[in-house]
């Protein structure tokens, strides 16, 4: 390349480079595409907390639900790729969302990947009553009754559908969907006696199961989960490479300087060294993460074909 063309190529980059080195002289916005309260919020809220007293500004939650979350997503992609409007972003929104709907937008293209703060586990609970302990117990007691046994989850196309859609797959089962507006929905019906199958939240669930209410069999991640390190994975009980899982997370408009990528990212892994954030974190029932943008990046790469069968799978409706 002719050396006046690299002069001229440094010249017109130095006003990005200097702004990335002068970040962040003024408040941050991450905007959450779910309303207020439940662990996407909580999370989103969180990390603000942490990334404000780490880079030394105000950065300010804003809620903006709708459109199962492109409204917010849309708000992020309309502003400068200049790291003062990030997303709170989930596996939810930057997978799933976009087999579901069809969107102005290619979340995995026009996004940039930051880091996943934090993951949200499913785990397989079964009335106390119906008798299994283990994964393959559970797995010879519905195989005996095909489709005369009923799931419940949290509402048609949500991650607890999709996922109980793919283990029952995998363990060559079949079960008839009964799905509620939400997971704590569920778990009300079945610590009432009226449902006895649920793959929901660890965290709607440890209050039934402390109480005897409950059998927890198997959690759906890739490993133990932090909350409930007690309970094996699907994985270890006889089904390898199984994993169904959600996180959420940080995430950017594409384009935005790496730089300023990798200092986010870097102030969130020290997010989970720190034993108030963990603290926080597991309260609420989600795993700490704080993962480099490459990991997060990867995790959607992983999720993508997986959730692509569990919508299939499940007959849910893709606009």
């Amino acid at each position: 390349m002719p050396r006046r063309l690299l002069l001229l190529l440094a010249l017109l980059l130095l006003p990005l480079a200097a702004r990335a080195q002068s970040w962040p002289d003024r408040p941050i916005r991450l905007i959450i595409p779910f309303g207020a309260g439940g662990i996407s919020d909580s999370v989103g809220r969180i990390g603000a907390e942490w990334l404000s007293k780490q880079l030394g500004v105000p950065v300010v939650a804003d809620n903006r639900p709708g459109g199962n979350g492109a409204i917010g997503m849309e708000a992020v992609l309309r502003s400068p790729a200049d790291g003062y409007t990030l997303l709170g972003a989930s596996a939810s929104h930057l997978v799933v969302l976009p087999l579901m709907q069809r969107l102005t937008f290619d979340p995995q293209r026009d996004f940039t990947p930051i880091s996943m703060t934090a993951g949200n586990p499913l785990v397989l609970a079964v009335a106390t009553g119906m008798g299994p302990t283990t994964l393959p117990a559970f797995r010879d007691m519905v195989a005996a009754r095909p489709g005369q046994l009923q799931y419940a989850s949290g509402g048609t196309g949500g991650l607890s559908h999709l996922g109980m859609e793919v283990l029952l797959q995998r363990l060559g089962l079949q079960m008839e969907h009964v799905p509620y507006r939400s997971g704590p929905l569920a778990m009300q019906d079945m610590m009432g006696g009226r449902i006895q199958v649920h793959l929901g939240n660890a965290l709607d669930m440890t209050a039934a199961r402390d109480a005897g209410m409950i059998r927890l069999l198997a959690v759906t991640g890739a490993t133990r989960s932090a909350i409930l390190p007690d309970v094996p994975t699907v994985a270890e009980q006889g089904w390898p490479g199984f994993e169904v899982t959600t996180w959420n997370g940080l995430a950017g408009p594409a384009g935005l300087p790496v730089a300023i990528r990798d200092r986010i990212a870097g102030a969130m892994r020290q997010a989970c060294a720190d034993d108030g954030v963990r603290r926080s974190l597991l309260r609420i029932g989600a795993d700490p993460l704080c993962s480099t943008p490459a990991e997060m990046a990867a995790s959607m790469q992983r999720l993508t074909p997986i959730m692509r069968e569990a919508i299939a799978l499940s007959g849910a409706t893709v606009n």
